[in-house]
């Protein structure tokens, strides 16, 4: 069980091992129970069964347990390495992708790190079209992972990438888009995996925290949690109309993902808490100065959202997502910077 008494305790169970210890993929465990070699592993097979630690000492209400799920931990290091993995498999699997096909795509960050490099390692040639206005470290890990880099207008944020890739896919229908908003594999990858791995480890779970973003997370973990019990409350974070917070979005701003619809979302959703810029920023740098957990600011946005949740309840145990690490991030200034001058650069930066 989850000791709140013991901040910072990590907690790492597999489908084999329900005790405190060391972390395994459960591929990895499998193929150890059939007696075959760790080494004949690859990289893909260590997306998912990320740990999960306590960090109820940040809770504002003593009765409330707060847990992290660290999906930074993942290979390409955030939690879009599942719907990455997932959604080529899918195009393969259907006959969209073939060997030697080029993949386009349009995102602004750890989907397209992600499938950069799943499809380098697949020997797909990749496009990703970014807006111009992210962070430098976004470009410089998508060059490194091998893909071809489009820039698109600042100004026209991620949605303008999305109209720039959906007329290059229209010119170039031997190409494969996608398209993680309309993607059915985007939130299965979740109802399959990030669900599944929170109820094992999570059980007596009363609230799951997310950031609104593709809402792949939110819809396909918040579904597998409501089969699970009912009475868990799924709790989307989102900005402010108007303002941005990296990696969310507001329902409110025009435009609503399919998966969303699809998924019936609004039905699924049993709260918003609504997190500035300000506040991300804030508790981002407490999520790294009193848990030394070291993540980018949608994960400092979820925790407030979490936060936000705690005073509401009188007791319970709330998961949040840790997206992903904090250094791609680093020029944003948003963790050491003077707090209004890191609040006006987040501003400027396109982040979904």
């Amino acid at each position: 069980m989850l000791k709140a008494d013991k901040p910072n305790r990590i907690y790492r169970n597999t489908l084999l091992q329900r005790e405190v210890g060391t972390v395994m993929n459960p591929v990895m465990t499998a193929n150890l129970a059939s007696g075959a070699a760790v080494g004949n592993l690859g990289v893909l097979d260590l997306i998912g069964n990320t740990p999960i630690v306590d960090v109820s000492h940040l809770s504002p209400n003593p009765d409330v347990r707060i847990i992290a799920k660290l999906e930074m931990q993942n290979p390409f290091g955030s939690v879009k390495d599942r719907i990455a993995k997932a959604m080529i498999e899918a195009a393969e699997k259907d006959g969209r992708l073939s060997p030697g096909q080029t993949i386009l795509e349009p995102s602004s960050g750890n989907t397209g790190i992600a499938l950069a490099a799943i499809a380098r390692l697949k020997g797909y040639p990749i496009k990703i079209l970014l807006p111009e206005s992210v962070s430098i470290e976004r470009r410089q890990m998508l060059e490194i992972m091998g893909a071809e880099v489009i820039l698109t207008p600042g100004r026209e944020g991620s949605n303008g990438a999305v109209r720039r890739a959906t007329e290059m896919a229209e010119a170039h229908p031997e190409w494969c888009m996608v398209y993680q908003y309309g993607n059915d594999a985007n939130p299965r990858a979740h109802y399959e995996s990030t669900g599944p791995e929170i109820w094992r480890d999570v059980p007596e779970i009363t609230h799951f925290v997310a950031g609104l973003g593709t809402s792949g997370t939110l819809m396909g973990t918040g579904r597998f949690l409501k089969e699970r019990n009912p009475d868990v409350q799924i709790v989307a974070v989102e900005p402010p109309l108007g303002e941005n917070v990296e990696g969310l979005r507001n329902l409110e701003e025009g435009y609503i993902p399919p998966v969303f619809e699809n998924w019936n979302g609004f039905e699924l959703l049993d709260r918003k808490r609504v997190v500035r810029p300000r506040e991300s920023i804030e508790w981002t740098r407490r999520l790294v100065n009193e848990a030394g957990i070291f993540a980018g600011i949608s994960s400092g946005a979820s925790l407030a959202g979490a936060a936000k949740v705690a005073l509401s309840i009188d007791s319970g145990v709330i998961v949040f997502i840790v997206c992903d690490g904090g250094w791609k991030y680093l020029s944003t200034g948003a963790y050491t910077d003077d707090l209004d001058a890191a609040e006006a650069a987040a501003e400027k930066i396109i982040y979904f």
